[in-house]
């Protein structure tokens, strides 16, 4: 069954296992609802595999939810007292907010210009849908983001000058670097 819209002004049925999928070592990621169907959000099912960190990142414009179907991920969504470079794991808020194990269930909303990150410190995939507001941005960011991450190749190392150059074309503000050692929890 493939998607499926319903009338003149239906809605979008998107069955298990459809939509456009970008896949490489490092991510997974299934478009469920873009642009094309949404002027609010488009919506996203990205498989974490263990090892990758996306690094403390903040929009400018945009709005995003993360809900953790599968596995366990370290996320964060606050200002910290203190923004380091190389690590966001150990930030604290100045009402004392650190990084949370999140569980199945769990919802991060990351309003615009709040800094936030995920990474997955265990030893199997973690599964989430992810919603970005407005698109079609991350749909091309992701997509761009893909074809870096196939350039590493596997145990190779990401090119952080072309991620920072193209998360800036995405108002994106890296914090801290994208990481990616899949197969190795805590990997860098």
């Amino acid at each position: 069954m493939t998607a499926l819209a319903i009338g003149a002004a239906g809605g979008l049925v998107v069955p298990p296992g459809h939509g456009r999928t970008l896949n490489t070592r490092a991510q997974h990621v299934t478009f469920k609802v873009t642009g094309e169907h949404s002027r609010t959000a488009s919506t996203f099912e990205v498989v974490v595999p263990p090892g990758f960190d996306v690094g403390a990142h903040a929009h400018g414009q945009s709005e995003e939810l993360f809900y953790l179907l599968d596995g366990e991920l370290d996320v964060l969504a606050f200002e910290p007292l203190v923004r380091t470079r190389d690590s966001w794991r150990e930030w604290e808020s100045a009402s004392g907010q650190r990084t949370v194990r999140a569980t199945p269930g769990t919802l991060i909303l990351v309003p615009a210009g709040c800094p936030h990150a995920f990474a997955n410190p265990t030893g199997t995939p973690a599964r989430m849908l992810f919603q970005a507001s407005p698109p079609p941005d991350h749909e091309r960011y992701f997509e761009e983001l893909m074809e870096i991450l196939a350039e590493a190749g596997e145990g190779g190392e990401v090119d952080h000058a072309a991620v920072e150059r193209l998360r800036l074309r995405y108002d994106i503000d890296q914090i801290t670097p994208l990481r990616h050692d899949a197969g190795r929890p805590g990997g860098s």
